[in-house]
C-alpha cells in the first residue's frame, strides 16, 4: 500500500506496507543484547499468593512483568537529559516522529587501539545531503550484534570530531548500531554525548541518540523515511522502535 506524503514541502512516496524494522527487542527466547555488566532482562509472570497468572495455569489472561534497563538491554532513544543533572524527559521533548533519513555503512578505523567512527567517513558518506536523521550501520555487521555482551569489549564508538560535524551539519537524530557513540571506558568525559547534544552552549533539546539498533545487510544505504516510535516512558531514555521506509518517489 503506497502512501504520499508531504515532508518539508516535498511530497514524499512510501510503500507502507514494507517497514524496515531496525530494532532489537527484548526476546527471553533468545540471545539478549546486553551493556555495562548488568544482569540480563527479566519478563516473569506476576503471582498472586503464589498463583501464577497465565492462561497456560489456567487463568484468563496472561499478566507478565518486565524488568529491564533502556540503556543496556534494547534498542533505545535518549535525550539530553541522559548527561545533565538536570532531569529531562525523551517523552517530552521528542515531539516530531518522522524524519528524512541516510542510512549509511562505516568501516571502523583503527586509532591508538581502538575501533572508532571518524569524521572524514561521515562527511565522505553525507557529502552535501541535507538529513534530519543519520542511520550508521558499521562493519563487520553481523547477526551477533542482536546477542552481543559487551561489558569491558571496548567496542566501536564515534569520534568528538564526528559528532562535532554531525551537529554543525544539523543532524538531529543519530541512530547507531552500538552501545554507546562513546568509549566504553573514557573518565566520564562522554565527549560525543556532550558534543552532540552541545553541552558547552546552547543544549539541542530536540536532539536525540539512539543506540543498539540493528540494519540487516538487506537493507541498502542511502535515504529513507524514518519514523522513530518510541514508549511514553517519562526519562532520559525509553525503548524505541525505529521503522525505515524505502523512498519510491
Amino acid at each position: 500500500m503506497k502512501a504520499v506524503i508531504e515532508y518539508n514541502s516535498r511530497k514524499i512516496e512510501i510503500n507502507v506496507s514494507e517497514p524496515l524494522d531496525i530494532s532489537i527487542p527484548i526476546d527471553m527466547n533468545k540471545g539478549k543484547v546486553n551493556a555495562w555488566g548488568i544482569d540480563d532482562p527479566k519478563i516473569e509472570v506476576e503471582k498472586f499468593d503464589d498463583y501464577e497468572v497465565s492462561v497456560a495455569n489456567g487463568a484468563v489472561v496472561n499478566f507478565n512483568s518486565i524488568k529491564f534497563n533502556p540503556h543496556s538491554h534494547i534498542t533505545h532513544t535518549e535525550c539530553v537529559g541522559h548527561i545533565t543533572k538536570e532531569v529531562h524527559s525523551v517523552n517530552q521533548h521528542l515531539k516530531y516522529f518522522i524524519f528524512l533519513a541516510e542510512v549509511v555503512t562505516i568501516a571502523p578505523l583503527f586509532h591508538n587501539g581502538d575501533f572508532l567512527i571518524g569524521v572524514k567517513q561521515l562527511k565522505h558518506a553525507l557529502r552535501n545531503k541535507k538529513r534530519d536523521a543519520i542511520v550508521i550501520r558499521t562493519l563487520p555487521n553481523l547477526e551477533e550484534k542482536k546477542s552481543m555482551k559487551y561489558f569491558n569489549t571496548n567496542p566501536t564508538y564515534l569520534s568528538e570530531k564526528a559528532a562535532i560535524y554531525l551537529k554543525e551539519k544539523g543532524i538531529k537524530h543519530l541512530l547507531i548500531d552500538l552501545p554507546s557513540v562513546d568509549k566504553e571506558r573514557d573518565d566520564g568525559k562522554l565527549l560525543s554525548h556532550n558534543a552532540f547534544w552541545n553541552t558547552g552552549g546552547e543544549l539541542r533539546m530536540d536532539a536525540t541518540i539512539t543506540e543498539f539498533i540493528y540494519v540487516p545487510n538487506t537493507i541498502e544505504d542511502g535515504e529513507y523515511l524514518l519514523n522513530l516510535m518510541i514508549a511514553p516512558f517519562e526519562n532520559d531514555a525509553t525503548p524505541s522502535k525505529p521503522v525505515l521506509y524505502k523512498i519510491i518517489k
